[in-house]
């Protein structure tokens, strides 16, 4: 059996998401999908989420093709991914030439296939926050 991991934050969840997370269904048999605590996304983006960890995380368990949700308390946690069995780790193509070094741990790692899979370039979640804000100050 192929078990394929995806994670994010997944706050204010949107098409690009939903993209990521099915694309990364179609690699294998069995999906599990790491969603990141409020307190790592606070420590790597400039904000906490707007969305609490467990609303974003049941968000994604309410979707009818994802298997499992485990809680991404690590950026790249290998071992993890060892624990569940993972074969593929899939992730948005926005991080193909990033060097983080835990990722870097995940792409020399023979037992887990990396999978990058076309970001969504329309949509993001900080372009949302920014719309938000800036029609929110225009309807002053």
């Amino acid at each position: 059996m192929k078990i394929v991991y995806t994670s994010g934050t997944f706050d204010l969840f949107h098409i690009g998401h939903l993209n990521v997370i099915r694309k990364s269904k179609a690699l294998g048999d069995y999906l599990i999908v790491g969603v990141s605590t409020d307190e790592l996304v606070a420590s790597y983006k400039k904000s906490a989420p707007v969305i609490s960890y467990e609303d974003r995380a049941e968000i994604i368990r309410s979707l009818g093709f994802v298997n499992q949700v485990v809680m991404q308390e690590n950026l790249f946690d290998i071992e993890m991914m060892k624990k569940h069995g993972v074969n593929v780790m899939s992730i948005g193509s926005d991080w193909q030439n990033k060097h983080e070094p835990n990722l870097d741990k995940v792409m020399s790692d023979d037992s887990i296939d990396v999978v990058f899979l076309p970001y969504t370039e329309t949509v993001s979640s900080s372009h949302i926050k920014n719309s938000i804000c800036d029609n929110w100050q225009e309807d002053k």
